[in-house]
């Protein structure tokens, strides 16, 4: 095999990993595990192929062999490695084929059968497929396959015809990519999380957008669920980094609403401010949809809510406007980070209407390991206002502390377990409404999750009334997974409730 030694330059697909995050909510506090399911799923994202363990060990051999280390401001120095390999001094032509392969020593690697291009242009052309591999720090790691392929590795711009590969934890096709130094676009594109090649789901778009700044744009936006279309956007904006947001809807059962759907529909306004529709369809009730004015950044969220809200009892409120401010930050270096939020405007629940406010300031602390163990803390205080003439003296003010512990380990890959503790001075005894609280202050909590298979879980997990040592619920979960998607059943022991609902996940 011939190799070239060249000085060459190459930087390619700059983003950032998707966050998808894995989330099943209960008031037992089985929260916990979904603490572990996406401790694993980055696990799994952050475990190197073959192909890039192999890249970095390549990569590690060729800087041994060079004559010198590269300066900083050097062109990046780039290995030619192919079967039959021919070089035109004058011209700077190079014509290769036979297993080609490129090495480019910051973290880039070029593979096709047949390649040529000019050293002098800094220009690679390849007619047939190209396979691409980035691997670089600060950036994630790229594979793409792709015909037609022209990339000048000097100015970091080109083009490729109908390609196919992952940036981050996104699996993309496209019918042509460009390359800029800032950024790449895809036209006639699709992404998912679904790595099957039939996916179960995936966004398509007339244009996207990967920028460095860890956002992909997408325009003329089409949601597909086995192939059918089920909503459209004209512009869908996504931040890597961020928690992941669910594009498609959510449909179940429970026993107190029968079938039901539900989705979301999001109008961008402008940057950060977009207007929300939300619609709920269920067999028993009908139809109820919520509307809301959103505006958020990384640490602000201010909202105007109108409409219907559910809690995870299955309890209604109606807010007739509602303003919601919320703020959150990590204390400098500190292992902690606080919250503050504030919520005021009128409320109906049944016969009940109120002038409702609450405010509540928050302290948390990171994820505290010990030994196998793990502890979660927060405190906070917390004032809820009532203005009703439904009640003695037409005003009700509940003020007080609230904290939380719990603790929990992972046993090993099957088995994890929980306990926790905690105190709300909000209750529904002491409140107007009963939206989103338990009828007692003092909680204990537990629970157990146990894999049984790679694609079934059960979960139980138990809430006490602490105020008279009673057991408040009790709720079997049995996770199953179907693909690229999760079905989730629920039975609630002490209320006879049966619940099931159907969602994507991450994989």
């Amino acid at each position: 095999m011939k190799k070239f030694l060249g000085v060459v330059c190459a930087a390619l697909f700059i983003t950032s990993n998707a966050e998808a995050v894995y989330d099943a909510r209960s008031d037992t506090g089985t929260e916990f595990f979904n603490y572990i399911e996406n401790r694993r799923r980055e696990e799994r994202e952050q475990k190197l192929t073959e192909e890039q363990e192999k890249l970095l060990a390549d990569i590690a051999e060729a800087k041994e062999q060079l004559p010198q280390e590269p300066k900083e401001g050097d062109r990046v120095p780039a290995i030619f490695e192919g079967d039959d390999l021919v070089y035109y001094s004058g011209s700077g032509e190079f014509i290769a084929t036979g297993k080609v392969d490129i090495i480019q020593l910051d973290g880039y690697r070029f593979q096709s059968d047949e390649a040529s291009g000019n050293l002098k242009e800094e220009v690679v052309r390849v007619d047939g497929k190209a396979h691409f591999l980035q691997l670089m720090p600060g950036t994630p790691r790229v594979t793409l396959d792709g015909f037609k392929t022209v990339y000048n590795y000097g100015n970091k711009t080109g083009s490729m015809g109908a390609a196919d590969g992952k940036v981050g934890e996104y699996y993309l096709t496209g019918k042509r990519f460009e390359f800029y130094p800032d950024h790449i676009v895809v036209y006639n594109g699709t992404q998912t999380k679904c790595g099957a090649k039939n996916p179960d789901y995936h966004v398509r778009a007339e244009r996207m957008e990967i920028w460095p700044e860890q956002v992909m744009k997408m325009y003329k936006v089409e949601f597909l669920v086995k192939g059918n279309v089920v909503g459209s956007r004209d512009y869908l904006e996504r931040k890597f980094e961020e928690e992941g947001e669910n594009y498609f809807p959510r449909v179940g059962y429970n026993s107190n609403h029968g079938f039901y759907i539900r989705d979301d529909f999001k109008i961008p306004l402008r940057e950060h401010l977009n207007w929300v529709i939300g619609a709920y369809i269920e067999t028993k009730k009908g139809f109820r949809s919520n509307t809301e004015l959103r505006y958020k950044n990384r640490t602000f969220d201010g909202r105007i809510k109108y409409g219907f809200y559910r809690d995870g009892n299955s309890r209604w409120i109606q807010k007739e406007p509602s303003l919601n401010l919320y703020y959150d930050q990590h204390l400098m270096d500190l292992p902690l980070s606080y919250s503050l939020e504030a919520e005021f405007g009128h409320w109906r629940q049944n016969s009940i209407s109120s002038t409702h406010g609450e405010y509540e300031a928050k302290l948390y602390h990171d994820p505290i390991n010990i030994g196998r163990y793990l502890l979660f803390m927060d405190v906070g205080y917390k004032v809820t206002n009532d203005d009703t003439k439904k009640v003695e003296h037409g005003d009700t003010t509940v003020r007080g502390m609230n904290w939380d512990i719990l603790i929990g380990r992972e046993f090993n890959r099957k088995f994890s377990a929980y306990v926790g503790y905690s105190y709300e001075k909000n209750n529904s005894q002491n409140s107007v409404f009963d939206f989103d609280l338990d009828d007692f202050s003092k909680k204990i909590r537990a629970g157990i999750s146990y894999t049984l298979t790679p694609k079934d879980r059960i979960v139980v997990g138990y809430k006490i009334n602490a105020d008279n040592h009673r057991m408040d619920d009790i709720d079997y979960y049995w996770y199953h997974d179907l693909h690229c998607s999760q079905a989730v059943f629920r039975w609630r022991a002490k209320r006879h409730k049966f619940e099931v609902h159907w969602e994507f996940v991450p994989w």
